[in-house]
């Protein structure tokens, strides 16, 4: 029956996605001429124990020095590998400093604020919430100093929602560094070009490291121990990659298995993670089969079969589906089995599984309302419309997956909370969906696919496409202040390092979906991204 479906003269609809831009390169790549030897990695360890020292050290260090280093060692990539002493040393800090913006400036006021702000940006960081200065003092004390300025202009994104006086510090200081940018020097000024464009809390880390280290680098004040150390580690973590590949068989869909891994690489970048950032890349591959499945090929009789095999999951309901959708099910299926296989030998826990199949079942169902909106010419209201696409964004899925592997701290009651869409998730699905549909729906209704939430919006509220656009830009700036409180919530229920792979998908958003769709147009700042992360290394 399946089969005959499949072979019916059906009239199917093509996105005309290109095809993957790098054949085999990277199933082809030999990096032979930078294969690591042992004096290099010998050297690695040399300085990572002298930067462990110089952390010990900070203890006696005016708070200025410690803060700088912490925040260099942020920026340059580095602190993943000094998680606990930034976490020591920042833990003193706010328990002993009373007034933590201060203290190191010397009585220069363009300085104190600088160091309050950057004391401020790294505390909330860490999930600490400090208050903001409540009598807007800022404005009086900058003078022209860019340098404050470009630290509190990084710092005001950190912001939740009821703090106008960080959503003045962002106007203003947004405002005055653009003014400023024809008199600084390059160096400065190319800093103020990049965070004006990608604020340091939306930008990818590894990319943010990436380009700090050109930045530290030129830095006349710069530590070389950990310039040297940025370098190796950066060229050492490039090799983590290894061949990978499923032959999906699936030429409608999307080829962009080094997309997806660029997009994982942005949730977890540690080598502790590269069972998960496997496990993940296959599945958000997988994910976008499936959506190009029920978005542009698959009839609405298969769509039925496909999404009726997902909700059982069992070997059976593979017969009954067409011969392209047997091939992604079983896929699909094999990456669960593979992944549960790896989990049960090496921790011994069986639920990790079952949580990552009904969040996938979960996409699946969103996608299936999604397609008969489209077959049905069916027009959502706004509120109808976020209610599914915040699922079928396929944020809320990932965010699950996200915590498949990581070890024990991953209990069964995260994988219950996260399963059920808390706010940080949801606010990271809206950050997902409503920067999507900014950027793609004109090309999506210039190819008639079904309609966004810019139409949706457009239509229920009789507005222009600029005015729609313009109100989701502000959903998606209060969802940003969402996840910030949440992730600075003193009660929140789960640890940090749970929430941080959420916050991370959002980012990857603004990476992404900054200047277009580059994730199915991968041929312009994708690519160049995924050849500076991926391909060349850094001179050392």
């Amino acid at each position: 029956m399946a089969t005959n479906t499949a072979k019916q003269d059906v009239i199917r609809r093509s996105a005309g996605y290109h095809p993957s831009i790098w054949g085999d390169h990277f199933l082809n790549y030999n990096p032979h001429n930078t294969k690591p030897n042992q004096k290099e990695e010998g050297r690695v360890k040399e300085l990572k124990d002298e930067v462990r020292g110089m952390l010990r050290d900070a203890r006696t260090e005016p708070l200025k020095e410690t803060l700088i280093l912490i925040d260099s060692l942020q920026r340059l990539g580095l602190s993943y590998d000094f998680e606990y002493e930034i976490e020591q040393a920042l833990q003193s800090i706010y328990s002993t400093q009373i007034n933590y913006g201060g203290g190191g400036g010397g009585g220069d006021d363009d300085d104190d604020l600088y160091m309050f702000a950057l004391c401020f940006r790294l505390f909330r960081q860490q999930g600490y919430h400090v208050s903001s200065d409540e009598k807007g003092e800022f404005k009086s004390v900058l003078k022209e100093n860019a340098r404050a300025l470009l630290c509190l202009y990084e710092a005001s994104h950190l912001r939740v929602q009821g703090e106008d006086i960080l959503e003045e510090a962002l106007k203003f200081t947004s405002k005055h560094l653009r003014s400023m940018l024809a008199h600084l020097n390059s160096l400065l000024s190319e800093q103020v070009m990049h965070s004006l464009e990608v604020p340091l809390h939306k930008g990818m880390p590894r990319l943010e490291a990436r380009h700090y280290i050109n930045v530290y680098q030129a830095d006349l004040e710069r530590n070389s121990v950990l310039l040297e150390l940025a370098k190796l580690d950066f060229n050492l973590l490039q090799r983590w990659w290894k061949e990978k590949e499923i032959a999906t068989k699936l030429p409608f869909a999307r080829d962009r298995l080094v997309e997806c891994y660029l997009w994982i690489l942005g949730v977890y970048f540690e080598p502790k993670y590269s069972v998960v950032r496997s496990f993940m890349t296959k599945i958000i591959a997988l994910a976008s089969v499936i959506d190009d499945i029920y978005d542009v090929y698959g009839t609405p009789e298969e769509l039925q079969l496909f999404t009726d095999a997902i909700e059982r999951w069992e070997e059976a309901a593979i017969s009954d589906l067409p011969e392209y959708m047997q091939v992604c099910f079983e896929a699909l299926s094999d990456v669960m089995n593979e992944m549960e296989d790896k989990i049960t030998t090496h921790e011994g826990r069986f639920y990790h599984i079952y949580y990552a199949k009904e969040a996938m079942k979960g996409l699946v169902r969103a996608y299936f309302v999604e397609a008969n909106w489209f077959n049905t010419k069916y027009m959502p209201t706004f509120e109808e419309y976020m209610s599914i696409s915040v699922m079928s964004s396929g944020y809320p899925m990932l965010a699950v997956q996200s915590l498949v592997g990581i070890g024990k701290i991953a209990t069964k009651e995260a994988f219950d909370w996260v399963l059920n869409v808390p706010k940080i998730v949801k606010s990271c699905a809206l950050i997902a969906r409503l920067v999507d549909d900014i950027q793609t729906h004109k090309v999506e209704q210039e190819r008639g696919d079904a309609p966004s939430g810019v139409q949706c919006y457009m239509r229920e509220h009789g507005v222009s496409e600029e005015e729609a656009c313009g109100k989701i830009r502000e959903m998606v700036d209060i969802a940003w202040k969402d996840i910030n409180e949440e992730l600075q919530n003193p009660n929140r229920l789960l640890p940090l390092p749970l929430l941080l792979p959420t916050l991370n998908l959002s980012r990857m958003m603004e990476v992404i979906y900054g200047h277009g769709d580059g994730y199915t147009n991968s041929k312009g700042q994708t690519k160049d991204i995924i050849i500076s992360l991926l391909v060349n290394p850094i001179s050392v």
